[in-house]
């Protein structure tokens, strides 16, 4: 999935709980689903923040020079008002577009502990 193709929120928006119960049955679940995608989407978009970057650094061994690199401030600011990955993780989650499964529910064992 493309972050960059995603029309979402750039803000975060008040939300039904009920919208989060609907396909786990419970919010805690829901919870652990969305924060683990986030993260995903989160590296996902590092990873490719730090290729386009390192395409531009330079060796510099003065560190008293000091100097902006234009293309490497565009990138950045690019990369700044793209939706956050919550946002994203989200907007994916409620457009059924992310795969979950609890081998615990499917192999049908309690796994509470008691």
């Amino acid at each position: 999935m493309d972050i960059k193709k995603i029309r979402t929120d750039s803000t975060a928006v008040t939300r039904r709980m009920r919208d989060f119960n609907l396909h786990t049955g419970n919010v805690y679940e829901t919870v652990s689903i969305l924060s683990k995608r986030a993260n995903q989407i989160s590296l996902e978009v590092k990873e490719e923040l730090n290729k386009k970057i390192s395409e531009f650094a330079t060796s510099n061994d003065n560190l008293e020079e000091v100097f902006e690199n234009r293309e490497q401030i565009e990138i950045a600011r690019y990369y700044e008002r793209l939706p956050k990955p919550t946002l994203v993780a989200v907007h994916e989650f409620l457009n059924d577009q992310i795969y979950f499964r609890n081998p615990a529910k499917e192999s049908g064992k309690d796994t509470s502990g008691f």
